[in-house]
């Protein structure tokens, strides 16, 4: 492989999507691919620290604040880790990445969606997945899956929830070429197969 690829997999908690990227990297690899396995909030080093004060900072922290943290472990990522292992060939797998702020900030918390878009831009240094693949399944079972112990964002709530899936599908309709909606609602197996399905045709 001369290029990289860079996919990056999105969706609510709880919707199957590291489970996903796990059996998707295992695939590629057993089919001779040199993979890369990264996720936003959090990819090695500084983002680890980032994510730690994301996810379980027990204080207010305002939506704003929240965002530019995601904003500053994205443009750590894509410039310490993504970008050499795409130079190299690498196929990169990213778990979530700028269209997470977009659902979770922009829908979500009801920031302004078009500066989000400008801000992931700065981030990214204009840097685009080559595709992107989101798992959609309905709040009631994603809440259900997440469970009882959850983090400071899967606190935020049903209709905070229900705004993040709509702005997803909103994403995915807007952005078809890119953007590859996954029903996760059936079998691991099955979404596992869809996958390799659609990895198939950038190949």
């Amino acid at each position: 492989m001369q290029k990289g690829l860079f996919i990056t997999f999105e969706g609510a908690d709880g919707c199957g999507k590291t489970t996903q990227i796990n059996l998707l990297k295992d695939y590629l690899e057993n089919k001779g691919y040199s993979v890369l396995l990264t996720r936003e909030p959090g990819g090695k080093g500084l983002g680890e620290k980032i994510r730690e004060i994301l996810l379980n900072y027990d204080g207010i922290v305002a939506d704003r604040c929240e965002s530019f943290l995601f904003l500053a472990d994205r443009a750590q990522n894509i410039e310490v880790i993504i970008k050499p292992a795409i130079e190299k060939g690498q196929i990169v797998l990213c778990d979530r990445h700028t269209d997470s702020s977009v659902a979770y900030q922009g829908y979500g918390r009801r920031l302004d969606i078009e500066q989000i878009k400008t801000l992931n831009n700065l981030a990214t240094g204009g840097m685009q997945p080559d595709l992107t693949l989101v798992f959609d399944i309905d709040v009631e079972t994603s809440m259900k899956r997440v469970g009882n112990e959850k983090d400071r964002m899967e606190s935020s709530g049903k209709e905070f929830f229900n705004r993040v899936r709509n702005g997803y599908l909103e994403l995915a309709k807007n952005e078809p070429n890119r953007m590859k909606v996954v029903d996760s609602t059936v079998s691991i197996d099955e979404i596992h197969q869809e996958v390799i399905k659609i990895i198939k045709q950038y190949l």
